[in-house]
């Protein structure tokens, strides 16, 4: 059976109700190309760099740095939060459609 997702989303700034759910391991230019700029930047204590999506039909999910000094530039295990399990479905669904490098754990 084939689930045919609707990836439509919207940057929100509403992250209340998520946990981590997982990593996706790739570049922050690769995250540029593929969700355009972050929702939050910042000096953060725990997070310098995030973005919020709510997807139309789907889970809020929150792709953020955890505990960096400064935001990571190079390969790296970004945490994937969501307000569901189904946050690493739609992000892992939104790289595989967009041909991007990364891992979704």
């Amino acid at each position: 059976m084939t689930i045919s997702l609707d990836l439509s989303y919207t940057k929100t700034s509403s992250a209340c109700g998520t946990s981590l759910q997982g990593y996706i391991k790739t570049t922050y230019a690769d995250l540029v190309h593929l969700l355009g700029k972050p929702s939050y930047i910042g000096e953060g204590d725990k997070v310098t760099c995030q973005w919020v999506l709510k997807f139309r039909d789907g889970p809020i999910v929150t792709i953020y740095d955890y505990k960096m000094n400064e935001t990571p530039k190079d390969l790296y295990d970004w945490h994937v939060g969501g307000n569901s399990r189904n946050a690493l479905v739609y992000i892992r669904e939104l790289v595989e459609r967009n041909d991007v490098y990364a891992i979704v754990s």
